[in-house]
């Protein structure tokens, strides 16, 4: 890749780390807005019409999400006199605003987190943006700014006084789950009929972005443990299926033909790339939440904390996000399982030519993550006990 790509990257893993460690909103603003300039231009630095198309429609995204979220920012210093989401005078502050207006305030700042999650309503612009990049800087974005923008996300709730936002049928937690059903169901359908591979992880990572949301919504301990174990677990499964889903697109000379990775290019591989195609059948697995599994594990730490959280509370909408999240997990079965059903059970096209062979070094990688994927799951307190010390 050029220079001007590892600038970028640089710079936008700079403005993640910039998010993670931000507790005043303008700091937030700006480090969210570094984040979103560099992947606006690592999406269209390619010189085609798919990669100027994708930057400009997650331009656009952006630029709407970012006013709305200084909109809400504004609104919340008008109310608190703060920018420190630390400050004491903050929660004392907002308290005594009507519970309405305070939720309002906060869903109108999340929503340039919202935006680099994928959530729903600012979803719209990735599969374009993934489909117009390179497979690297798509699995990127798969993973790093989702994993900041829930951190953020995780601190501006714990940050706001229970009494405001709290277990009640008005307060933040009937609009999140809303936010949350809407993107399993809109990312899980529209994944259903796609036949680009990209596209489909794509369309994948808004019905994780709503799962995400799922350990928010229960506003507990437990589900912002469930988040930050949720958030670390995707990162492999994410990363691991960008990149195996690359180089068995390699492996077949008919991808090259093609405008876009084409998810019936993988039928018959499975037999001349076994290692590949089973870390591949792995990783789906494991993005769907199946043993043995990591994603499983995830899974059931968030839904756990979920239903907890609604036998405390008992607010409706908690359980209609656990029946209905259960349900999605389940229609993700149907385009999860497409691409492994393809390599094992169909035999190559005829007009298709012989498969490479050969997967060097970065096909190793890929294979150590999806086993990582599995040793996770025999050993999920490794990940919890860091984040208990985090």
């Amino acid at each position: 890749m050029p220079s001007e790509w590892y600038a970028l990257l640089v710079a936008m893993t700079l403005g993640l780390f910039l998010m993670t460690i931000s507790v005043n909103l303008l700091s937030i603003y700006l480090s969210v807005e570094l984040v979103s300039i560099c992947s606006y231009l690592l999406t269209a630095l390619t010189a085609s019409r798919k990669a100027s198309e994708g930057g400009i429609k997650y331009l656009l995204f952006g630029a709407v999400s970012s006013a709305i979220m200084l909109y809400g920012m504004s609104l919340l210093y008008g109310m608190t006199g703060t920018l420190d989401l630390t400050a004491d005078a903050f929660g004392i502050e907002l308290a005594r605003q009507e519970s309405a207006v305070a939720v309002v305030a906060v869903l109108l700042t999340s929503a340039g987190l919202l935006f680099k999650l994928a959530g729903v309503p600012f979803h719209v612009w990735t599969p374009d943006a993934y489909e117009a990049a390179p497979v690297p800087v798509a699995a990127f974005f798969s993973v790093g700014p989702k994993a900041a923008a829930v951190l953020v996300l995780m601190r501006v709730v714990t940050s706001l006084p229970v009494e405001s936002v709290g277990a009640s049928v008005v307060g933040l937690q009937t609009p999140l789950a809303v936010l949350a059903l809407a993107g399993m169901f809109i990312g899980n359908l529209s994944a259903l009929r796609q036949t680009d591979a990209k596209r489909l992880l794509a369309y994948s990572t808004i019905a994780h972005a709503g799962f995400l949301l799922v350990g928010v919504v229960a506003l507990n301990e437990a589900g912002f443990e469930a988040v930050l174990f949720y958030a670390g677990t995707y990162l492999f499964l994410s990363l691991a299926a960008f990149f195996l889903i690359d180089l068995l697109a390699r492996t077949n000379p008919a991808n090259a033909a093609d405008d876009g990775i084409l998810i019936r290019n993988f039928a018959g591989l499975g037999p001349k790339q076994p290692l590949l195609s089973v870390a591949l059948t792995v990783t789906m697995l494991g993005l769907t939440g199946l043993p043995p599994t990591v994603g499983f594990t995830a899974k059931l730490l968030s839904f756990s904390a979920l239903y907890d959280a609604w036998q405390q509370q008992g607010n409706p909408w908690l359980l209609a996000l656990f029946a209905l999240g259960i349900l999605n997990a389940l229609i993700s079965l149907v385009y999860y399982l497409k691409i492994p059903f393809l390599l094992f059970f169909r035999p190559l096209q005829p007009e298709q030519p012989e498969p490479v062979r050969a997967i060097g070094g970065g096909g190793y990688l890929a294979v150590a993550l999806a086993f990582s994927i599995v040793l996770l799951f025999l050993k999920p307190d490794w990940l919890l006990n860091l984040i208990a010390g985090w």
